[in-house]
């Protein structure tokens, strides 16, 4: 049997931390698009999980609140957060995944993007509480 050269796929942490939450799924809604939803709502864009490249950095696109909140991370991380395209004016930012926002802040807006979304569902929808 011949041995792959491909190099293993190391699991992505984004999507992981995604996943863990309750009711989190992945889903491949355009070819190569990752991102993670509750429900039938997105509340992270992975893009194609590849590392940074000659393009620029990797991102992940979070749900923030309404513009307001959106715009108030715009200032907080200046250079490291841009208005999602297409969808920025209803509260998405893209965050930059180069060190530049610390991983705890990232993990808290994951989580931040993730209640916003649960909370817009029919409360049927909603998958159990944490604790």
């Amino acid at each position: 049997m011949a041995q792959s050269t491909e190099p293993a796929q190391r699991p992505d942490p984004w999507l992981e931390h995604c996943l863990a939450l309750p009711g989190a799924w992945r889903d491949e809604p355009w070819e190569g698009q990752v991102v993670a939803k509750v429900g039938p709502k997105i509340f992270a864009f992975l893009g194609g999980l590849r590392p940074s490249t000659a393009d620029g950095p990797r991102t992940i696109g979070l749900k923030c609140g309404d513009r307001e909140a959106a715009d108030l991370l715009l200032e907080r991380y200046p250079g490291s957060v841009t208005a999602l395209p297409y969808v920025g004016r209803w509260g998405w930012n893209a965050f930059r995944l180069d060190g530049s926002i610390p991983d705890d802040d990232l993990a808290e807006l994951v989580e931040r993007s993730y209640e916003v979304v649960v909370a817009s569902l029919p409360r049927s929808r909603r998958p159990p509480t944490r604790h």
